[in-house]
């Protein structure tokens, strides 16, 4: 067990509110962004993954704070996320001038890759109307407090978008731990927001300050170096199972700093091609040391984006359920192993799908 102290499902409204920017994501399915004549849309976000994952994979009741522009695109990302079944109410709406001068939405060009061919991924997400949010845009008293909420989620992505926008979640994580609520957070390192703003001196200088009030802390090798400055020590590519005790290493040294984390978690993904990974996650907690999810070699995947997502979501989900750290991991694995078989950002997955796959169930035919 852990040593979480979640607050009671019938004291609050919300299980989990995220916080993050929901963008437009155009998918041109298996062909190439530079050559594509139609693109489907989805929406996604690396903090709102978690609330729709929590909602429609778990049923749980979750919640997205976000800003968005008030026109068609900006109220069609409103009707996706109604679709997900996550909570809108505290959407803020900011004015549209007509041509996005000063506020627009977010938009992410996603193809999947295929074999040698890698994922890429051309997002336009400048001015928005989610970098804009700022401390006092949200009465966090009344929505931790008066509403309650179980669980606080937001991460790396949202936190470079903008000076205002780090200053936002600091705001947002005190007040949630001022009202018992928990808080976890994805480091989520992208090396492209941060380079016009500081660069990875910056991003750790942010989550740094951040970091320190967290209980929840989630992110892979490469988040912990890139935005805390932790390494895994003899590892010069990505951590692989037999390397676990490198990262137990850099773990000690990761609580040692930040005594108040109280679960860290990581995915382990080899990439062996665009459409084969090796998959698999470890999460450690001061009373249970480290744990190891199953391990799935050559997991074929179909569109690996929001896969560390669904893990997040499926570890979170563990955790409120009140489940050994143990099964919460592997709720986690199994969840982002399931979603990155399917297109999109957003998990498709059925909670009876997720329990079956992390007790050892495998792909044969449900009929």
């Amino acid at each position: 067990m852990t040593d979480l102290t979640v607050r009671p499902a019938a004291q609050t409204r919300f299980d989990l509110v995220s916080l993050g920017e929901v963008m437009l994501r155009l998918d041109p399915g298996e062909g190439r962004i530079r050559t594509a004549r139609s693109f489907r849309a989805w929406e996604g976000g690396g903090e709102y993954n978690v609330a729709r994952g929590l909602r429609r994979a778990f049923g749980l009741r979750t919640a997205v704070v976000t800003a968005l522009a008030d026109n068609e695109v900006g109220r069609l990302v409103e009707d996706l996320i109604l679709t997900g079944g996550v909570d809108t109410s505290f959407i803020r709406w900011l004015p549209y001038d007509g041509i996005g001068r000063s506020v627009r939405n977010g938009l992410n060009f996603t193809e999947r890759g295929f074999g040698v061919r890698g994922a890429v991924g051309v997002s336009d997400r400048g001015h928005t109307a989610v970098a804009q949010l700022a401390p006092g845009d949200v009465d966090w008293d009344h929505l931790f407090g008066e509403l309650g909420v179980r669980w606080l989620h937001t991460g790396g992505i949202f936190a470079a978008l903008s000076e205002q926008t780090a200053q936002t979640v600091v705001e947002a994580v005190t007040a949630a731990k001022r009202h018992g609520t928990l808080v976890s957070y994805d480091l989520n390192y992208r090396p492209s927001l941060w380079k016009a703003i500081g660069g990875q001196e910056r991003a750790r200088e942010v989550n740094r300050e951040i970091a320190r009030h967290i209980d929840v802390m989630i992110g892979n090798e490469e988040d912990f170096t890139a935005s805390l400055g932790f390494e895994v020590e003899g590892v010069d590519e990505h951590l692989s199972t037999l390397e676990l005790d490198k990262f137990g290493a850099m773990i000690d040294r990761v609580a040692a700093a930040y005594p108040n984390f109280q679960v860290i978690a990581t995915t382990l993904r080899t990439v062996r091609s665009a459409t084969v990974n090796d998959w698999g996650a470890v999460a450690w907690s001061p009373s249970t040391g480290l744990v190891q999810a199953t391990h799935r070699e050559r997991l074929e995947i179909l569109d690996r984006v929001g896969g560390g997502d669904s893990f997040a979501s499926g570890l979170i989900y563990g955790l409120l359920e009140g489940q050994p750290l143990q099964t919460a991991v592997e709720y986690g694995a199994a969840h982002g192993a399931l979603a990155m078989t399917t297109p999109g950002d957003t998990s498709m997955a059925s909670r009876a799908e997720v329990l079956r796959l992390a007790g050892g169930g495998g792909a044969r035919v449900d009929r």
